[in-house]
């Protein structure tokens, strides 16, 4: 699999990586629902086993169960991936999620995701959300700092607007921006993509199937039987008005895919991919047979009529 260098970084990564948000299982506030642990190891491998050699998790994915996975998965395996993940978001006794970007938090967060994921440095350290916003440039220094002493190879930020992104470049340089983005929300393309392209900051996306919306899986009786605690059931293209508008846009990609043997969820993928700008895409695996739904978009190119296509649906 072809790899591309993650902004000013020595990182090269494959162009999907293994999301690891579901493997947090239920039970907290932004669960996909329950998840076997088994299932969630076996995803892992298979995607390793296929080529993909990053994985992005976060502390707060399960309240520390994602990346407690993570590294249960990864011992005694000799191709080790690079491991990302995140801070800013924390818990405490009561589950209940707080955002805290001062130093203090940050460092102990630091030293609980070393501890959870059982290693000695984390590849990629990034602020999962620029909240409180006034204490980004108090945060994003303190993620330096943790590069100084070692603890982590690189650091990047997430979910930061143009605004954010120049105040965090003037303490330190920015190694990668992991933002949303898919045919359903495709915002970052007016001033992220331009700001990061200028400063050689990589661009790692995410929900590239708009958390799975688009992988040609989804239909009106799976919502419906979702568990309670699977957080998409309350969000907008879960739900009517843009239910259907989605849903029909999955068959435009189902008919793109069929004549080349891919997935609705390969096409989106293979989407996001397109832009030169973006260097990888995170895709959620909740088990080996999804690995096989989504790695050919990898390598697949979608041309420019088949682009054109989607774009009119999307204007329309």
């Amino acid at each position: 699999m072809q790899t591309r260098k993650l902004g000013n970084s020595d990182l090269e990564i494959t162009p999907l990586g293994i999301g690891a948000w579901a493997m947090g299982g239920g039970g907290w506030a932004f669960a996909w629902g329950p998840q076997d642990d088994d299932e969630s190891i076996g995803a892992i491998h298979a995607a390793l086993d296929r080529g993909i050699n990053w994985i992005d998790t976060a502390a707060v994915y399960g309240l520390g169960h994602s990346e407690e996975v993570v590294a249960r998965a990864l011992k005694g395996r000799s191709n080790r991936p690079y491991v990302f993940t995140k801070c800013e978001r924390t818990w405490g006794e009561d589950r209940q999620i707080r955002k805290v970007l001062k130093r203090e938090s940050i460092l102990a967060e630091c030293e609980a995701s070393l501890r959870r994921l059982q290693v000695d440095v984390i590849d990629l350290y990034q602020i999962h959300w620029p909240e409180p916003d006034e204490d980004v440039e108090e945060g994003w220094a303190t993620l330096a700092d943790l590069r100084k002493q070692g603890k982590v190879r690189w650091i990047g930020v997430s979910n930061f607007n143009a605004s954010q992104l120049a105040r965090a470049q003037a303490i330190a340089p920015i190694t990668s921006l992991q933002p949303p983005y898919s045919m359903i929300q495709a915002d970052i393309e007016t001033d992220i993509l331009p700001f990061c392209v200028g400063h050689n900051i990589g661009t790692i996306v995410y929900s590239p199937m708009k958390s799975g919306m688009l992988t040609g899986a989804m239909t009106r009786e799976r919502i419906a039987n979702m568990p309670e605690d699977d957080f998409r059931k309350r969000t907008p293209n879960f739900q009517e008005p843009l239910l259907t508008r989605n849903l029909n846009l999955v068959e435009l990609l189902r008919e793109i895919g069929l004549p080349h043997g891919r997935t609705p969820g390969e096409v989106a993928i293979a989407w996001t991919l397109r832009r030169p700008e973006v260097t990888g895409a995170i895709v959620g695996m909740r088990s080996p047979k999804q690995v096989d739904g989504v790695i050919a978009a990898a390598e697949f190119r979608l041309s420019a009529e088949e682009i054109a296509r989607i774009t009119a649906f999307l204007a329309a």
